[in-house]
């Protein structure tokens, strides 16, 4: 029986960045779980300048080299974690743009969030990310895992789990994969036709 492919995404770029070995937790997690086929994905390896496609990411016609390995890579998962923390009430940039980048190969997966920061833990970040995702077709999970004062947490540049974080990862997990099988048919259907204006070709992304 084939796994469901699901891509643990590091959602920052920054030098010294805690995504990284949060990321690395998740994917042994994810993968001691079983239910998937885990697989960590760096937004860094990627080299994503900020969007300079010409063309809107809803057509899929993508230009760039580095806009076409990141789309093939996207395109091969059914799930996602994006593991985020929040700047300012809101999401990163890099993930952000990274994920403008692209339309219909995010459509109809399901996506979790493992957050950390303050106080809030990240948590302001992810709601205004869910918001985002739905635009092209993705489905938000309610369950998360959500990691506050999170620097209490690093050891010599790993990360040690609190006890909080394992009761809500299985059932993050849970839905993550009923989700993610209630979609197949969709993502094996492919996005609807985009809905364009009236009028000649759309030309360069305004």
């Amino acid at each position: 029986m084939t796994l469901p492919k699901l891509h643990i995404v590091v959602g920052s770029t920054r030098p010294g960045r805690v995504a990284k070995p949060i990321a690395d937790w998740v994917v042994d997690r994810t993968t001691a779980d079983g239910r998937f086929e885990v697989e960590l994905v760096d937004i860094a390896d990627y080299d994503l300048p900020v969007l300079d496609e010409p063309h809107h990411p809803v057509l899929g016609k993508y230009e760039n080299p580095h806009t076409l390995r990141w789309a093939a890579k996207i395109r091969e998962a059914d799930a996602f974690i994006f593991v985020m923390p929040e700047y300012n009430y809101g999401p990163p940039v890099a993930l952000l743009n990274a994920f403008d980048y692209l339309g219909r190969e995010w459509t109809y997966a399901p996506v979790a969030f493992v957050s950390y920061g303050g106080i809030a833990g990240g948590l302001r970040g992810v709601q205004v990310m869910k918001q985002i995702v739905t635009t092209v077709r993705m489905v938000p999970i309610p369950d998360g895992v959500v990691l506050p004062l999170v620097l209490q947490h690093l050891q010599t540049g790993e990360f040690v789990p609190p006890a909080s974080a394992e009761p809500a990862f299985a059932p993050m997990l849970t839905e993550l994969l009923r989700w993610a099988e209630a979609l197949t048919a969709l993502r094996a259907e492919g996005p609807p036709k985009p809905m364009l204006p009236p009028g000649p070709p759309p030309g360069p992304r305004p």
